[in-house]
């Protein structure tokens, strides 16, 4: 399993649109068949600050969910709604194993 941790600022008058064109990428995500899970937190203290949790079967996958188009919809809106560029941090899986994901 490959996992990124997305980390994003939004600038406080997008929050409610951020949303809801990261929900819209997230569902359309989990129909790929190299997605495991894709999650979006939104930080309790700071409602601007969210972490999308994407849950990669292998190191190829990410660059193929780059080249849907609901990915490539969401970051052409998300980008304007940004307070700063995002950033990533990418995690080896340890638990559960690969057949816990399913």
């Amino acid at each position: 399993m490959y996992i990124v941790h997305v980390f994003v600022k939004v600038k406080p008058e997008y929050i409610e649109q951020f949303k809801a064109v990261t929900l819209m990428n997230a569902k359309a995500s989990l129909d790929e068949p190299g997605i495991a899970r894709f999650d979006v937190l939104q930080e309790e203290e700071n409602p601007a600050s969210f972490v999308l949790v994407e849950v990669y079967r292998t190191k190829d996958d990410p660059a193929q969910h780059r080249e849907t188009a609901h990915y490539q919809q969401w970051r052409d809106a998300a980008e304007g709604m940004m307070a700063e560029p995002r950033t990533k941090k990418v995690y080896e899986n340890i638990f559960p194993d690969e057949m816990g994901w399913d």
